[in-house]
């Protein structure tokens, strides 16, 4: 059914009349339209009704507004809003398919948008929320699904990563789900849109995406070894850039605190407190590019590897070791991830 276009009076008194529009693709949650204004194109985002619309309103004008103050654009102008229809008009910007190492850029672009955040920031959006103890016995379970053995101290060790991240300093904006397709790759560099999720806390939570794969998009992937530590060490240039401080982005903890999340096994849409971990045993479901399974064997690689060097997760890592080896032995077809990004179907 073809929806109206919500370009109310205010917006028309400030902006002109529009000489048409076409709609867009978007999540289940929005309504987006290119919509022709008298000076230029712009776009027109609607949050509809549902769960949250008015918090995902919300938090999309504050994370524009502060994102605004970069001295390095890194997301489209705020040109005008609608509070009571739920609408953001934003600068139309051209998009261009990233380049093979588009990682870098994007890298070295979501360190900007992470270095805006202040301490006076605080109140302006949520904190970000890492996983809690249902997340850790979920994890505990699947093992048991899978009849792997944990060792005496790893239910320690996981309440100890859950202690730290919820306790992790940092004032960083975070995008909240910095996914491929919610970065726009312009002739004058990346800049992040759909901002619905945003919070406040550590940008390592959102560096991590790099290495453990986009945790919560359609798209996972493993860029090589040598790409992969270019971006990091871009993420790492920007952020001393732009703060004058250097990062201590030992990355463990994020990774480990993103494979125990079941529910980044699945679409925002279906992240309603089910125990996605708990299904693994039984069956396996496609998102984007990949099985739900694939997704798991590739993120308990990643944190088997980085736990090697850290005592306080020795254990962890050995679980997460065990766990991958039985899931390949159980299912041999299992492949892995893409090295790079695909489009956004």
């Amino acid at each position: 059914m073809r929806s109206r276009l919500p370009f109310g009076d205010e917006l028309r008194a400030g902006l002109g009349a529009p000489a048409g529009s076409s709609r867009l693709d978007s999540s289940p949650g929005t309504r987006v339209w290119r919509v022709r204004l008298p000076e230029a194109p712009v776009v027109l985002k609607q949050i509809v009704d549902g769960p949250g619309a008015q918090g995902r309103f919300d938090r999309e004008v504050a994370a524009l507004r502060l994102a605004a103050r970069s001295g390095t654009p890194v997301v489209p102008a705020l040109l005008a809003t609608d509070p009571g229809a739920r609408v953001l008009v934003l600068e139309h910007l051209e998009h261009r398919r990233p380049p093979d190492e588009g990682i870098v850029g994007y890298a070295a672009a979501l360190a900007r948008l992470h270095a805006v955040g202040r301490p006076e920031d605080a109140g302006a959006l949520p904190r970000w929320r890492g996983p809690d103890g249902d997340d850790v016995a979920s994890f505990l379970g699947l093992a048991a699904a899978l009849e792997v053995p944990v060792a005496a101290g790893v239910p320690g060790e996981l309440d100890g990563l859950v202690q730290r991240l919820g306790q992790a300093p940092g004032h960083a904006l975070l995008h909240g789900d910095p996914c491929p397709g919610n970065d726009l790759h312009t002739a004058d560099g990346v800049r992040f849109i759909d901002f619905e999720q945003a919070s406040l806390g550590s940008g390592l939570v959102e560096l991590a995406y790099l290495r453990i794969g986009f945790p919560t998009c359609w798209c996972v992937t493993a860029a090589p070894g040598p790409l992969l530590d270019r971006a990091e060490a871009a993420y790492r240039t920007a952020w001393r850039t732009a703060t004058g401080a250097e990062l201590h982005d030992d990355l463990a903890d994020a990774c480990a605190g993103w494979l125990v999340r079941g529910d980044a096994l699945v679409q925002r849409a279906q992240r309603d407190g089910t125990d996605h971990l708990a299904r693994i045993p039984d069956e396996d479901w496609t998102w984007g590019t990949v099985t739900a399974r694939e997704r798991l064997v590739h993120r308990l690689a990643v944190v088997a590897g980085l736990t090697a060097d850290r005592p306080d997760l020795k254990g962890i890592g050995g679980l997460c070791t065990d766990l991958r080896r039985r899931m390949l032995e159980r299912w041999p077809t299992l492949g892995p991830v893409p090295a790079r990004s695909a489009m956004r179907p």
